[in-house]
């Protein structure tokens, strides 16, 4: 079946229907989104990507190789998985903000011997109750234990104990998590 994306009647209906949605979704929710992250289901295509169940992915993302996410998780606008150099493992209710790239590969050394050294490759673990802020982003061979936080434009390269706070570039430790009477607190270190 081809389309003809040239046809006005096409370019119409489409707008119409894009501003529909649009209407919708700002006085359901009181937001505008892009045409493809309006339009299609995050939940159906995490369904599609095998992921666990109640969780969702924008469409805006971007998800190569051997990815798995685990249940109640939410994968933002933007977001870039990369599974290609071995398993990039994100558990169960982890909060993965918008702007965030996950790489379980590099160039490097690929780049720079002009292609005679093969691409860098590491999996990626990430684990249950995580949040990961903004525009973050995990290089290869990373491991972030459970119920921590990652502070948004950080760059993470090295393993992150459970219930730590760590936020920088590269990403250094500034705060623990507690957890008393099932109440959470963030706790920061003094910066004396």
């Amino acid at each position: 079946m081809s389309i003809d994306f040239s046809n006005d009647d096409f370019k119409k209906n489409i707008n119409q229907f894009y501003k529909k949605v649009s209407q919708e979704l700002r006085s359901k929710f009181d937001r505008n989104l892009p045409f493809q992250d309006a339009v299609f289901d995050r939940w159906e295509r995490a369904k599609e990507l095998n992921f666990g169940i109640n969780t969702s992915i924008y469409n805006s993302s971007s998800v190569f190789g051997n990815v798995k996410v685990g249940e109640n998780s939410w994968i933002g606008p933007n977001t870039l998985l990369d599974g290609t150099g071995g398993e990039l493992i994100i558990g169960n209710n982890c909060s993965i903000s918008s702007g965030v790239q996950i790489y379980t590969h590099d160039t490097v050394m690929w780049a720079l011997s002009g292609g005679k050294s093969p691409p860098k490759k590491q999996s990626v673990h990430i684990g249950n109750n995580i949040f990961i802020g903004s525009q973050t982003i995990i290089l290869l061979g990373s491991k972030i234990g459970d119920q921590s936080v990652i502070g948004a434009n950080s760059l993470v390269n090295c393993n992150i104990p459970k219930r730590s706070i760590f936020a920088g570039t590269p990403a250094k430790q500034i705060g623990i998590v507690k957890i008393l009477k099932n109440k959470i607190f963030l706790e920061y270190f003094n910066k004396d």
